[in-house]
């Protein structure tokens, strides 16, 4: 390990002058990187299927903030369900601490879809078009002549597609799968406030995987930076094995039928392969760091290095720093434990809400500023307002109220039924009459239940206002 912290004061991607330092990776291969392109390829297929797939007719995930309507796992909730989305937001977040602390940092690596957009889309592109680590600095360098032009100009626009590609689909979790086909079918310039915020989702996508690539990683993720509250000696990170690396008398560049260990010479032969491979450009061999993502691809580099080298593989790997300093093997901590419990609540409570929760709900509300009347000498009369909110795909017709706790009778302003369209409310007034001898005071609780052909499909609760002489 080296002693000098320096390389802490500053990041990798900036020069000693405070411009900024491209970074070239080299083209990374090996077990881990054909592991991650399986799942990232598993999760790009999800990602691009998720809003045109539908349960029970509702999108498979859905988040329309403007009309406060989302769908989890085909699953709607509605803003009367909104503490249901915030319970899975927390859940959410208390998984990914949790893995945090676990794993480290190995979410940015191999699920963030900005690790997946841009090292297994936009930066396969780049290999193709512009060639491996080398080939990039030569073109960098280069003049702007005709091939630098063409390359520049054909990947520019290939990065500009796809950009364009992924904001539609970021389009379709927004406003609905639905919708988004209805507007391509009725064409761009129909819709042209809905264009416009495409080509900025566009322009924005374009700016983050053509020029601000992994410093979205080192700069703006937040979760970058809750790895240093989360880490600790015990959590599983991509480590270098610094006693096995650097022994006594630190690394040394490989000799042929040189004896290391009888000269103290740790196995790291200085090749440095793993920092040419880093996509956020830093030197594994430091330590932990802010910009590592747990890639993986400095493990599969070295890998390939000792194999040519014919020593042990693993001098980076998989490892906590206590199983590197002290040999220990993983033990669940417990503030793992901690994690773990607070996380099963959370998801039981959930459930628990999730089966409880009803398709239709329904709220009955006595009018402001209204008081009760007099019908007759004996009937007293209130008047409400109800809303009732459809959260299925089907519409619920022929729809009455009727009083569950007391004898008296409900009459709508409409004077008949009515319908509740699908993924969609009904409102209106009604008038509520009860004989004044089964009133319990100037405030009685009521329970009235919403039918629909008769068959009980809600419940819900009001309070009716009465004189107070006739307690």
């Amino acid at each position: 390990m080296q002693p000098q912290e320096n390389f802490r004061d500053s990041i990798g991607t900036v020069t000693n002058e405070g411009k900024r330092q491209w970074i070239f990776p080299k083209k990374p291969s090996g077990k881990y990187y054909k592991y991650r392109t399986w799942v990232s390829y598993f999760l790009l297929a999800f990602l691009f299927l998720a809003p045109f797939v539908k349960i029970n007719g509702n999108q498979f995930l859905l988040f329309n903030v403007l009309e406060r309507r989302f769908n989890i796992f085909g699953f709607p909730f509605w803003p009367q369900d909104f503490h249901l989305f915030v319970i899975s937001m927390i859940i959410g977040v208390v998984f990914i601490t949790l893995f945090t602390v676990v794993f480290g940092r190995i979410f940015c690596g191999w699920i963030c879809p900005q690790t997946i957009f841009m090292e297994m889309v936009f930066r396969k592109i780049e290999y193709w078009i512009d060639g491996d680590r080398g080939a990039q600095i030569r073109l960098k360098k280069q003049a702007w002549n005709t091939e630098k032009i063409r390359k520049r100009l054909f990947k520019w626009f290939i990065f500009f597609i796809i950009s364009f590609l992924i904001a539609n689909i970021f389009l379709a979790y927004l406003i609905g799968s639905d919708e988004l086909i209805l507007y391509i079918e009725d064409g761009p310039f129909r819709h042209t406030n809905t264009l416009i915020s495409l080509l900025i989702f566009t322009s924005v996508f374009y700016f983050v995987f053509a020029w601000f690539r992994e410093q979205v990683c080192i700069i703006a993720c937040p979760y970058g930076r809750l790895q240093g509250v989360l880490l600790d000696n015990k959590s599983v990170i991509v480590a270098y094995d610094f006693k096995r690396g650097e022994a006594e008398n630190g690394r040394k560049r490989f000799k042929k039928n040189e004896d290391r260990k009888a000269l103290g010479i740790g196995d790291c032969i200085d090749c440095k392969q793993c920092v040419h491979v880093c996509p956020t450009g830093i030197d594994i061999r430091n330590g932990t760091q802010l910009e590592c993502v747990n890639c993986t691809a400095c493990i599969d580099a070295c890998d390939a290095m000792m194999d040519n080298v014919n020593l042990p593989k693993g001098l980076i790997r998989y490892a906590s720093e206590d199983n590197i300093e002290k040999k220990a093997p993983f033990k669940f901590t417990a503030r793992m434990k901690g994690y773990t419990a607070v996380l099963i609540i959370l998801m039981g409570i959930l459930t628990g809400m999730l089966f409880l929760r009803n398709d239709v709900e329904a709220t009955v509300l006595r009018l402001p500023g209204q008081l009760y009347q007099h019908k007759g000498e004996h009937v007293i009369s209130n008047v409400f307002t109800y809303k009732i909110v459809n959260k299925t795909t089907k519409e619920i017709d022929d729809v009455s109220f009727k009083l569950l706790s007391h004898e008296g009778k409900i009459y709508l302003v409409t004077h008949k039924n009515f319908n509740i369209p699908k993924q969609g409310l009904s409102n209106g007034t009604l008038f509520i009459e009860i004989d004044k001898a089964f009133l319990n005071g100037d405030k009685t609780n009521l329970k009235i239940g919403v039918f629909s052909h008769n068959k009980l499909i809600e419940t819900t609760k009001t309070t009716f206002l009465g004189p107070r002489s006739y307690r």
